[in-house]
């Protein structure tokens, strides 16, 4: 840890890297875990002591006692999913009041803008981006186009703000011939609820907040939700999100400088998935990318939806190592490569020239992997504590991998639980 540093962790691939876990391991030596992007699109699954969690928009550290946890100013908020989240957690024991502080600057996702994503979402036809449903994009659009509603508003003379807001978005519905309101009012009225809900938590100017804390020594990590491969800029575009899942969105996303940051740990998988459309270089689509599916129990956390399932692509890691200025490298579920007799990693692209290269490409559709073979090491390693145990094949990988991406992998997960994680030397 970096005291009155700020030190980032997110996902370099498709996102679902395993960042909730990750963040529940590294918050006990932060003072503060903050929220820098994203929305409830995201969900990171946290499972200790017999429970298991989903949080969406709450940072990952709420549950280390007495910790502040910050949503910041680059987040968008749905009060009334916000609600459900924070009273299940309440329910389970955890004191939330005290300890969860929200921006006044992030965005508040409204009921239309549900609706307008449905209604964007199904004018596209067959170019669909695959959004959640979730209100998202429309939030995002709205903020850049100067349009949005904050958590700020609420403060005074929302119910104004607000009716004036939904009158625009109608008008906007209305222009796209969309007429499917069915559950509408129900979702409003507890939009409303959730709003008053919130005004129980403290609403606070998250920059001084943060740059206050990092001024007493305190240190500071921020959790990025998705991954790197769906940035706005850097990302698979269009088939993105619609914020900045790299680094640098910490920097806008909770008001810091970047000589504020620290280490930047980047979260990949041993294999790489990915939701929803979209290029994706090494997909497989036999019985070897079934297996990994079911293995790893690749199913999304809030949707349900099944991953696409390939090789790692180390040109994509490369790639999101160098955008993201990563220090520290975390290998999640290589326990899922304990099954197979040959592993493999994409080391390089054939373009459609026929040409060679190492470096990620603007356009990935019409790529082709070209593949580095390891003898797997078929053996268990979900019992293992420390790297002293590991398979000598398994450490072969290990080394290819840090000499690749020219970074130390630091931390590597054998397991779901809490305690299946090894810090390597």
């Amino acid at each position: 840890m970096n005291t009155g540093k700020v030190d980032v962790l997110l996902g370099l691939q498709w996102g679902d890297e395993g960042k909730g876990k990750v963040v529940d391991v590294l918050t006990p030596n932060y003072d503060v875990v903050a929220r820098f992007q994203g929305g409830p699109n995201a969900g990171h699954t946290l499972e200790f002591e017999g429970q298991k969690y989903v949080l969406r928009s709450i940072p990952s550290g709420i549950f280390q006692g007495g910790k502040v946890n910050i949503i910041g100013n680059g987040v968008v908020l749905a009060p009334d999913l916000f609600m459900d989240e924070a009273k299940d957690l309440e329910k389970s024991g955890h004191d939330l009041k005290s300890r969860l502080h929200i921006s006044k600057k992030a965005h508040l996702i409204m009921p239309t803008h549900r609706v307008l994503d449905r209604a964007i979402e199904a004018s596209k036809g067959k170019n669909k981006v695959g959004t959640t449903g979730k209100g998202i994009g429309p939030t995002y659009t709205d903020k850049t186009s100067r349009n949005g509603l904050r958590v700020g508003d609420i403060i005074e003379n929302f119910e104004e703000k607000y009716a004036k807001h939904k009158a625009r978005h109608m008008e906007m519905l209305k222009a796209l011939n969309w007429t499917d309101f069915e559950g509408f009012e129900e979702v409003e009225k507890k939009w409303m609820e959730g709003i008053d809900y919130m005004k129980s938590f403290k609403f606070v100017d998250s920059e001084h907040e943060i740059n206050n804390i990092l001024r007493s020594g305190k240190g500071i990590l921020c959790e990025g939700a998705q991954g790197t491969m769906l940035d706005v800029d850097f990302g698979s575009y269009p088939f993105v999100t619609s914020s900045n899942t790299v680094c640098a969105g910490a920097c806008t996303g909770l008001g810091i400088g970047p000589n504020k940051i620290g280490e930047v740990y980047g979260i990949m998988k041993a294999y790489c998935t990915r939701v929803g459309a979209g290029p994706f270089p090494t997909e497989l689509f036999d019985e070897t990318g079934k297996k990994i599916r079911d293995l790893g129990h690749e199913y999304g956390a809030v949707t349900g939806r099944e991953r696409r399932c390939g090789w790692v692509d180390l040109v994509q890691l490369k790639y999101s190592v160098m955008v993201n200025g990563v220090t520290q490298l975390i290998l999640m579920k290589s326990d899922i490569l304990d099954h197979f007799d040959v592993i493999k990693a994409c080391t390089e692209y054939e373009l459609p020239d026929g040409s060679k290269t190492n470096e990620f490409p603007y356009e990935i559709y019409d790529v082709k992997p070209i593949y580095k073979e390891f003898k797997g090491w078929n053996t268990d390693m979900t019992k293992m504590t420390s790297e002293d145990e590991f398979p000598q094949e398994f450490n072969e990988y290990l080394k290819f991998l840090e000499d690749y991406l020219e970074t130390p992998i630091k931390i590597v997960s054998v397991g779901p639980d809490r305690a299946a994680t090894i810090v390597r030397k």
